[in-house]
């Protein structure tokens, strides 16, 4: 198991890749060495623009490649953004290019070609190749699997090869010279959003959909090795004279590869102002080449500025830096601002997450995976931000309850299989293939139900063991059997549902055990059948925690991910070090003064017998908090300190005595379940009180309350 990282690291050399860019472009060691000067700009500085991209696969692709999300908007905003990027360099070097003549005798195809391919300025054809090349991705992605969309990015960095640093070879071949010549009356390189740019990206999102299983030295030596690969390439290559352009090479590949490793592997937190700087360095850095030649023929230092390429380099990358750094600035401070943590919200503690995955793993039997159980919204935690860390560490089987909450993970962008627990009405069942979700089948009837549809589903089957809910009886085998020949359902699994396995009770532990052994009866005598699945799973968390011998493909995990069980003698009982993941908080809306007789709230029910200080509390029963813990039997935390609440819970709103507490402030923080100092609230604590169990107080906070992963 990784934890996940910040990513800040990214950001951080997204502006040395910037200053590689701008080096590509003035060449700074050629009053040096132009030997030393070309290993640099035209080997070493390359990895620069493959390192966008891959950023770019990383934070946009997985959902659409691996989860086959139908939310266009991270997609469509990724498109809107860059093409606005575009639209303003274009208007930005437009004098530059009439200046130039670099619209003379083009035509409006050679216009067109510029504008689609090669851009309208020399660095600009970045913008309209990225674009073309994750749309590409996108269309591919929804046709093809991962490894066949690899093969194909692959295959179409080769072509580009042969375009490319390798043309030479291409010309010893006179058909494959006639058809490069003919592509290139369509663009001018082969270094563009067709050949170049989805190679990139999809490592990038690769990255994203699998966690890092090696220490960073393995990665640290594999960039230094593949970076001399590369190197010994790049001037073998050149030695040869064969390049029609520098930025295709094949050691590239594992070098970027390597070096993105690296990169995530380092801890570092976001740097939201960098990714503006190093966007506007690369959009401005040309501007600052004319600016510096300007400055320098006007002050008659030629020789400093322009004639010594280092000291040239230098200007530039100054200039470009300071306007970029005031450019960011201004839109950081002209950004409409919204913090979440306004009225009322949820923390969800990413690490206590990471620690109670690591504990349940250690409880898992040889073979077994956790299939995090995320219904009813995470059990309230937030069902997308949960799922969404948990692909981060590479789990990629969840499950849910019913097919609106599946769709929900799916346009949240989660990646890998979800399974519905539960019934999904025929009317429904294109969307089970749309969202690409996997169909429980709860009885031989809703079997025949789902094959009549007429197009294959995925399915898992689902066995009644002794809980009598859903599921076809134990004893239908040869009705079970049927399900597997029906031409229409893909059956992928099999599972069961354990009704007592939260008790260690001598008869519960045999009624447990017996409900084990006619799962796997079952499964014996459909094998025999000829009858067989992959996947098979019966253990929930307390299944999970005391019978974890009965096994399975995978353990649906719930409650317990969320470091809490159903109730404090739970947790008493089996001394697992779960730790709990949801903190509730809001804001004191206001503070008043309540005088000696008077009453409060609705109904009026209750009445102060002296001159007391109380708050106003933005949250109520519509988000999910339990009204009866109204009048004094439910208390919140204010600095440390435990403050009752007093009169009724309102739908929106909860009055508490501040009286005893002191520097109460409008805008403090009200601590609902959560530790604050040494005073604490547990959802235990709120169960108990209320005469539930964790799991109801938990599911039942609302979405009206913003989920936050710290």
């Amino acid at each position: 198991m990784t934890e996940t990282k910040p990513l800040g690291s990214l950001d951080y050399f997204k502006v040395v890749a910037a200053f590689l860019v701008v080096a590509i472009h003035t060449s700074p060691l050629t009053t040096f060495s132009t030997e030393v000067d070309f290993i640099f700009t035209q080997i070493m500085a390359r990895i620069a623009v493959p390192f966008f991209l891959m950023v770019t696969g990383y934070f946009l692709l997985p959902q659409y490649l691996f989860g086959k999300s139908m939310d266009y908007r991270p997609l469509v905003h990724f498109i809107r953004k860059t093409l606005i990027l575009y639209a303003i360099a274009i208007l930005l070097y437009f004098p530059v290019n009439l200046y130039a003549g670099q619209f003379d005798k083009k035509g409006a195809i050679g216009i067109l070609r510029m504008l689609i391919f090669d851009g309208t300025f020399y660095h600009l054809w970045y913008l309209p190749a990225s674009v073309t090349g994750v749309l590409l991705l996108w269309v591919l992605g929804k046709k093809v699997n991962f490894k066949v969309l690899t093969s194909i990015g692959l295959i179409l960095y080769g072509i580009g090869l042969f375009g490319d640093s390798y043309y030479g070879f291409t010309e010893m071949f006179p058909p494959a010279k006639q058809i490069y010549h003919a592509l290139f009356h369509v663009f001018s390189y082969t270094r563009n959003g067709l050949f170049y740019v989805p190679v990139f990206v999809i490592i990038g999102a690769w990255f994203r959909h699998r966690s890092l299983n090696r220490k960073r030295m393995f990665y640290i030596c594999g960039f230094f090795i593949s970076f001399f690969c590369m190197t010994c390439e790049g001037m073998l290559l050149h030695t040869l004279e064969i390049q029609r352009h520098d930025s295709m090479y094949l050691s590239l590949l594992p070098c970027m590869y390597f070096l993105f490793a690296v990169i995530l592997s380092i801890e570092k937190q976001p740097a939201p102002i960098l990714r503006g700087i190093s966007t506007w360095i690369y959009l401005l850095h040309p501007l600052m080449i004319i600016l510096v030649r300007g400055i320098a023929k006007l002050t008659h230092c030629q020789k400093i500025l322009t004639d010594n390429s280092l000291i040239h380099y230098i200007a530039v990358c100054f200039l470009s830096c300071l306007f970029a750094y005031m450019i960011s600035k201004w839109e950081i401070s002209h950004k409409p601002s919204y913090s979440p943590k306004g009225r009322a919200w949820i923390e969800l503690n990413k690490k206590n997450l990471y620690h109670n995955i690591g504990v349940l793993e250690d409880l898992l039997p040889p073979g077994c995976k956790i299939m995090p159980a995320v219904k009813a919204n995470a059990y309230g935690h937030g069902a997308v931000c949960i799922s969404k860390a948990l692909n981060q560490m590479g789990i990629d089987h969840f499950c849910v309850a019913s097919i609106s909450e599946g769709i929900e993970l799916r346009k949240g962008g989660v990646c890998g299989e979800i399974l519905i627990l539960g019934y999904t009405h025929p009317s429904a069942f294109p969307l089970l293939r749309k969202y690409n979700l996997i169909q429980t089948v709860i009885n031989y009837r809703y079997a025949k139900l789902l094959n009549k549809y007429g197009k294959p589903l995925r399915v898992h089957i689902k066995i009644d063991t002794g809980m009598h809910r859903l599921g076809e009886r134990a004893d239908q085998v040869k009705t079970i059997a049927r399900m597997f020949h029906m031409k229409n359902l893909k059956v992928e699994g099999a599972f069961t549902h354990l009704c007592v396995s939260d008790s260690t009770a001598p008869k519960d532990k045999e009624y447990t055990k017996a409900q084990g052994e006619a799962f796997y009866q079952v499964l014996s005598d459909l094998k025999k059948m000829g009858c067989s699945c992959h996947d098979i799973h019966l253990l929930a968390s307390y299944g999970l925690i005391y019978y974890p011998e009965l096994s399975g493909n995978y353990a649906r995990v719930g409650i317990a991910l969320y470091g809490v069980l159903s109730s404090r003698r739970d947790i008493q009982q089996c001394r697992l070090p779960l730790l709990p993941v949801l903190s509730v908080k809001t804001r004191i809306a206001a503070i008043k003064d309540l005088y000696k007789g008077e009453s409060l709230g609705y109904g009026l029910s209750y009445t102060v017998t002296k001159n007391r200080k109380i708050a106003i509390l933005p949250i109520g029963y519509a988000d999910g908090i339990p009204r009866s813990l109204s009048c004094e039997k439910g208390h919140v935390i204010i600095n440390g300190q435990s403050a009752p609440i007093i009169g009724r819970i309102c739908m929106d709103q909860i009055m508490i005595d501040i009286t005893s507490i002191p520097k109460v402030s409008e805008g403090d923080i009200a601590i609902l379940i959560g530790k604050s100092g040494n005073t604490e609230i547990t959802a235990y604590d709120i169960a108990e009180q209320t005469g539930t169990i964790t799991n109801e107080i938990l599911s039942r906070l609302g979405s009206r309350l913003e989920r936050l992963m710290i």
